[in-house]
């Protein structure tokens, strides 16, 4: 059987641009022109005679083709970039995770060296957002996101669990007796606007009408109750330390299920070595003690 010669380039250019399903951010990543890298796309799909993409209005959709060859791909792009590094001596790979501020300080950050002596092979690159992100654009190989696990496009996996409650610096608490005091506190708000009403129906009470300050982040919210400022809506299980020492204190054991954290990655992207042991020891670390 002879087998077609099909350029390295040609087919690294459609491995990234399955990821992304974008010419345009698989150009970024590769530091090309979107016309030149559409353009190798196009010639190993010539030299093959099968279509690997549709080609859509708002992006790129793989066809059957495309997913057959996609996983077998970049395994083989994988195993050829290990043995590289083994020859010229780097031992390191790179992994990109995001994570909503409040996950990566108050439960990632300090785990974070049990991955580092467990995996020192991996080099572990982190950036926060606040839950709005975009997997493909920044060329992650995982978010870490609060919500329902629905995301377009995206593989997402329950990991911990974050019922919210309201916490408060002790002089507040010292107020509250009951649910019904709190609408006479400040009641500091997160951009996800019916957080409070969800806390109050748990509580069998209806909402008041909200006007405290809104933030984008549990963590920033959360500090600024330490300071005072208000009555925050946070999920608990990630301010144990804060709890502890007194800073927060938290007046009603009423939660709210709003949602949970997911470890997310897009679909078109296969687990690699790294994804395999990160994914492992987060939920390893995030497992209920027995």
């Amino acid at each position: 059987m002879i087998r077609p010669y099909l350029p390295l380039n040609n087919l690294r250019a459609f491995e990234v641009a399955a990821r992304h399903l974008s010419f345009t951010n698989a150009a970024i990543e590769l530091r090309v022109t979107p016309a030149a890298l559409s353009h190798q796309v196009k010639a190993l799909e010539d030299r093959l005679g099968l279509p690997l993409f549709h080609r859509l209005p708002r992006g790129l959709a793989l066809t059957d083709e495309g997913q057959a060859m996609l996983p077998a791909l970049s395994r083989s792009l994988d195993e050829i970039a290990v043995t590289l590094e083994q020859l010229t001596g780097s031992s390191q790979a790179v992994l990109s995770v995001g994570a909503v501020g409040t996950f990566a300080v108050a439960w990632l950050l300090p785990r974070l060296d049990r991955f580092r002596a467990a995996h020192p092979d991996i080099d572990l690159r982190l950036s926060t957002n606040n839950n709005r992100v975009d997997i493909a654009e920044e060329g992650l190989d995982f978010a870490i996101r609060f919500g329902d696990g629905a995301w377009h496009g995206t593989d997402a996996e329950r990991l911990l669990d974050a019922p919210v409650t309201p916490l408060c610096a002790p002089e507040i608490a010292a107020k509250l007796s009951r649910p019904e005091d709190l609408p006479g506190q400040t009641l500091l708000r997160s951009y996800r606007v019916d957080d409070w009403v969800q806390w109050f129906a748990a509580a069998g009470l209806k909402a008041p009408v909200l006007r405290g300050p809104m933030f984008d982040s549990s963590r920033l919210m959360a500090d600024a109750a330490i300071e005072g400022l208000g009555v925050a809506l946070a999920p608990h299980a990630l301010l144990q330390r804060e709890l502890g020492d007194g800073r927060l204190v938290r007046p009603f054991a009423i939660e709210a299920d709003i949602g949970a954290y997911w470890l997310t990655r897009l679909k078109s992207k296969p687990l690699s070595r790294e994804m395999e042991a990160f994914r492992a020891w987060l939920f390893s670390e995030a497992a209920p003690c027995p």
